[in-house]
């Protein structure tokens, strides 16, 4: 979708704006990272980059840096030391795969490793 068919009013350009809170966890000139307010997983965050992107395939055409955006991802979940649990990372394109707000996004999905875990990774 080209630039010009991206809503301004979306709820993440809003959050972009300050028009609307949201509870920060990482922020630098290209990318915004926050808690979902629905939260599927023990850690639940959004990572959107600061541009007019409606999907993927906006993000990916637009010449953005896309590598640097998901190292930037990989350090957010370090963040949260998702690296020593589990996570997933979900994004969503067009209205039939669950694309509700239609500017591109990442969805971090954590499960850290707790403390107590006696998973035995040896294989018996």
């Amino acid at each position: 979708m080209e630039p010009s068919l991206y809503d301004n009013d979306n709820v993440f350009a809003k959050i972009l704006r300050g028009e609307l809170p949201c509870t920060k966890v990482y922020e630098d000139d290209n990318v915004l990272a926050f808690h979902d307010i629905k939260p599927e997983a023990p850690v639940h965050v959004l990572v959107i980059p600061k541009g007019k992107f409606v999907s993927f395939d906006d993000f990916v055409e637009s010449g953005y840096d896309v590598s640097e955006f998901f190292k930037t991802v990989g350090k957010i979940a370090r963040q949260f030391n998702l690296h020593t649990g589990g996570y997933r990372l979900v994004t969503n394109h067009g209205k039939s795969a669950g694309q509700i707000v239609h500017h591109f996004h990442v969805h971090i999905l954590g499960y850290p490793q707790r403390e107590h875990d006696c998973t035995n990774n040896s294989g018996e």
